[in-house]
């Protein structure tokens, strides 16, 4: 355990500072990856509204569609890292924050796998996102460990916002959070942001 906790402090400290969507230049190592969610808000969005959408479904999406979500995204980062294109990238995660945002905001309940369905979906736009710059990453390990963990932990953040659906404001706040995800995700669409 000893030697994982010093690797892991090596990675933190050796690892560069990232954008989101690293258009140039050389993408660091752990902390790099772990910041590339966090500071694209386009990806913050989403990746709560997962787990939002989740604590909201109950169980077992609650813990189904943050599951679902990076093992689809690790197939999209595969395509990036091969070179394999998608087109309109940038369009199918703004999308993934406007739909998923609206299924909240709509209390839409549909049957679990048709849930997790569109979760994976958009899950191949992020992992795309993140395998196209994993080749250029200084340490490609480090860089996807610290989008991994990132995205588990946004994800984990948007459950603990939809376990307020245990009360009847709780429901109307998660809801309204739904239609602000769902807006941003139009922001994001339309250049705005």
């Amino acid at each position: 355990m000893t030697r994982f906790v010093l690797t892991l402090l090596s990675l933190l400290l050796y690892s560069q500072v990232a954008s989101a969507h690293v258009s140039g230049g050389l993408a660091g190592g752990f902390y790099s990856g772990f910041l590339h969610p966090i500071l694209g808000w386009d990806h913050v969005v989403a990746m709560v509204a997962v787990g939002l959408w989740g604590a909201f479904l109950g169980s077992p999406a609650i813990w189904l569609l943050p599951i679902v979500f990076p093992l689809v995204m690790a197939i999209g980062g595969a395509l990036g890292v091969i070179g394999i294109p998608l087109p309109a990238v940038e369009t199918g995660i703004a999308l993934s924050a406007i739909v998923l945002g609206a299924m909240v905001a709509f209390a839409v309940r549909p049957p679990i796998w048709i849930a997790a369905v569109i979760v994976g979906a958009f899950a191949i736009f992020h992992g795309h996102a993140h395998g196209t710059e994993l080749p250029t990453a200084a340490n490609p390990l480090a860089f996807s460990l610290g989008f991994v963990i990132a995205t588990g932990l946004l994800h984990l953040s948007g459950v603990a916002f939809g376990l307020l659906t245990r009360w009847p404001a709780g429901t109307t706040a998660v809801r309204t959070g739904g239609a602000i995800i769902s807006m941003v995700g139009v922001a994001f669409l339309v250049g705005i942001v």
